[in-house]
Formats: C-alpha cells, sequence, structure tokens
C-alpha cells in the first residue's frame, strides 16, 4: 500500500470536558472489582484537589498521547489540577513535542491480528508502529533536529529535564503558540515537568547531534544533570507540606516521583538545606496515591507493586491510596472527567512550582518554606534556535 494510504486517519484525542463522566463513576461506586476501585481512585483524586496546601504528582508512563489521551492531560494542566510532572522521554519529547510541531500519530488500519501492511513492508515504507498506531519515521527524525537545535541555544553547563523541557516549552511558545501541547502548556502554567530517561527520547538523538555540533566546531556542549533532577524533586517535596501522586502507568516516572519523599530526607540529613527546619522525621510520606496500571504484582516489578508495599519503603501513606487495574484510555478518560465537571479545580488555586527555581512569586503564600537559588549565569550558546517551521527532510522550509 501507499505510505500517504497508511497515514490517512489521525488520532483524535478524547475530549474529556465533551462527556460527563461523574455518571459512570457514581454508578461504579456501588459495584465491585475494578469499577469500585475506579469511582474510589477518582474520590481520591478529589480530595487530592481540595487539599489546601497540597500539590498533586502525575506521573506518565506508557503511550499515551500517541493514543489518544493528549486533551485529557492537558485538561488536568489548563485546569490547575496537577503541579508537577514527571513522565518518560516518549510522553514528552516523541508525542507530545512531536504533535506539538505539527505532526500526528495515525490509526493503523485493519487490526493487531490482521494488519494490512506488515512490519516488514512498513519499515520499507519508513511507518514506525505503536501497537495499532503508526508514526511517520521522516518526521520524528525533524522532532530530533527540532531538539538539537534547541540544545544549541542553551548555554553550555548541566542541565535538569527540567530545565531541557522549559526550555522546549519555550520555544513551542515562540515559534508554535497556538498547539495544543503539555510542554506548552506546562510551560505557561509553571508546571515543572521532570523526564528521569531524557536520554531515551528524541531528546537522546537531539543530544548526540548536538554534541557533534559542538566538537566540530570546538565548543563546549551542554549536558543532562539526572542527579539535579533528583534535587529539584526532592526540594519540590521539602516546600509541599501535603503530596499526593496520580500515576498513570508505571516505570521510573512512578519510583522517582516516590522516591522524592526520602530524597528530601536525605537533603536535610546531609545538612544541605538551610535554616535546619524541617527535620528528616518532618518530612511526610505522600498523603495520597492512585495509580492506574494494567501491571500486576506476581513478577515482583515496580510498574504492579502496590502503594501499599511503598509504604514498607516510607513513600506513601496508606490512609488513601487505591490501585485501578484497568487499561488508560479508559480508566483516565472517566477519571479526567469525572474531576473536570466535579468542577473542584474552580476554586484551585495554581501551585506555578516552577517559579520555585527562580525566586518568582508562586502558589498560596504558605506553600513554600524556602525559595530555590537561581540558575548561574548562561555562558556563550552554541548557535540559534531552531526555526519556526521545518521541512520533512529535517532543512528549513
Amino acid at each position: 500500500m501507499a505510505k500517504s494510504r497508511l497515514l490517512a486517519r489521525p488520532v483524535e484525542h478524547i475530549d474529556v470536558t465533551a462527556f460527563d463522566g461523574r455518571a459512570v463513576v457514581d454508578t461504579y461506586r456501588s459495584a465491585a472489582f475494578q469499577a469500585r476501585n475506579l469511582a474510589e481512585g477518582a474520590d481520591v483524586f478529589a480530595e487530592m484537589l481540595e487539599e489546601p496546601r497540597g500539590v498533586v504528582i502525575l506521573t506518565l508512563a506508557g503511550s499515551l498521547v500517541s493514543a489518544g489521551l493528549k486533551e485529557a492531560l492537558l485538561t488536568l494542566v489548563e485546569c490547575d489540577m496537577v503541579d508537577v510532572i514527571v513522565a518518560t522521554g516518549a510522553i514528552v519529547v516523541d508525542q507530545d513535542f512531536f504533535e506539538a510541531l505539527g505532526f500526528r500519530h495515525y490509526m493503523a488500519p485493519g487490526s493487531v491480528e490482521a494488519p494490512v501492511a506488515s512490519d516488514e513492508e512498513l519499515r520499507e515504507l519508513g511507518i514506525d508502529r505503536i501497537y495499532d498506531t503508526y508514526i511517520d519515521e521522516a518526521e520524528l527524525q525533524v522532532c530530533d533536529e527540532t531538539v538539537a537545535q534547541v540544545l544549541d541555544g542553551m548555554a553550555a553547563r548541566a542541565y535538569s529535564s527540567r530545565e531541557v523541557v522549559r526550555e522546549m516549552g519555550q520555544y513551542l511558545a515562540r515559534s508554535h503558540g497556538d498547539a495544543r501541547s503539555i510542554v506548552l502548556s506546562a510551560y505557561r502554567k509553571d508546571v515543572p515537568v521532570f523526564v528521569p530517561a531524557l536520554s531515551d527520547s528524541s531528546a537522546g538523538f537531539g543530544a548526540i547531534a548536538h554534541r557533534a555540533r559542538a566538537s566540530a566546531a570546538g565548543l563546549p556542549h551542554i549536558a543532562f544533570d539526572s542527579a539535579k533532577d533528583f534535587h529539584e524533586l526532592a526540594r519540590i517535596k521539602l516546600a509541599a507540606p501535603e503530596t499526593g501522586l496520580l500515576m498513570v502507568g508505571g516505570g521510573v516516572p512512578k519510583n522517582f516521583a516516590q522516591d522524592a519523599v526520602v530524597a528530601a530526607r536525605m537533603l536535610v540529613e546531609g545538612g544541605g538545606e538551610e535554616g535546619g527546619d524541617p527535620g528528616p522525621a518532618d518530612i511526610p510520606m505522600h498523603k495520597y496515591a492512585v495509580q492506574l496500571t494494567v501491571a500486576d504484582v506476581r513478577d515482583g516489578g515496580l510498574s504492579g507493586s502496590t502503594l501499599r508495599e511503598a509504604t514498607t519503603w516510607g513513600k506513601v501513606e496508606t490512609a488513601r491510596e487505591r490501585m485501578v487495574y484497568g487499561e488508560a484510555t479508559i480508566t483516565l478518560s472517566l477519571l479526567a472527567s469525572d474531576a473536570y465537571h466535579r468542577g473542584i479545580w474552580r476554586r484551585r488555586e495554581a501551585r506555578r512550582l516552577g517559579r520555585l527555581f527562580t525566586g518568582e512569586p508562586h502558589g498560596p503564600e504558605s506553600l513554600a518554606r524556602r525559595p530555590l537559588a537561581p540558575e548561574p549565569p548562561a555562558r556563550q550558546p552554541l548557535g540559534p534556535g531552531p526555526p519556526a517551521h521545518r521541512g520533512l527532510a529535517g532543512g528549513p522550509t
């Protein structure tokens, strides 16, 4: 088949504001199994939003944007229902930033069991497959190069993933200001976005291109600092009296967000925080936690480990937690729609935790215990930022 016929039906994102999920969730509350778990998980999420000084940390793993969940996630960001995001590089860069550049994911014709084109044929056509979704490899390479040029425009030093994603959001604000993008909305809302495994994405390929160009020009290059990621998230935990986790999938984002509690205690124990207060014993575990997952506990893997297991590690309290076993295109859509139509977010003040790192005013006055030190002065970047639009071959149009 021609490539154009295989890439003919774009994935349309689910609009959780267009239907009232409360009707389904309310019905589920008196049922059993995962219906009841989802309803109770929605109630726990509502409690997170009602916490006066609470901070909600959203963790994301899996092919969520490519599957049609971008608008559901955007609703959470734009309506101030999440304050921090921890995600995979695939979601943030290869899927969301990719679509913000004007590209799309496509519905595969046929079915996974009876595909119209074999994987070998897709490879010859330059089409990548994500289960029942297609993506154009040539467009993905444009994403790689655009990230590389964003890095080229940054001063040569070590950056946390939050800083890199913020630069990407700033680029989108300049060049693709009308895009429907989590990266862009998080930038505008001062929602910190952490990608602990940032190299495992288009950002990694972009970093390779950036380093090669810098080396060829005899110039220094930027670097990803994973320890700085951990430090910054721990500082957020220190600033937030009460925290809740909404986890979609598992993997690195789940563990990274949970570990913020332990890391914050280590910061205080090590004397790295000015003032010496609070003490390590005063750093509370995450008060609320909901995980939407298809993984289970039988293989001992982290993605399926229960939230009660996390209590033994000193990470999550057991009072208000819920595991919901179900696929995210269904469970997250219902939970997000329920939260939107409950309307708690309408009286919730934006936390704007990204401003913690610049010393700007942020969120409820009582939220933060102390501001964070600003970044050191920038050095000369490698070159100009990327052009507003790029062609499929990677060059300017």
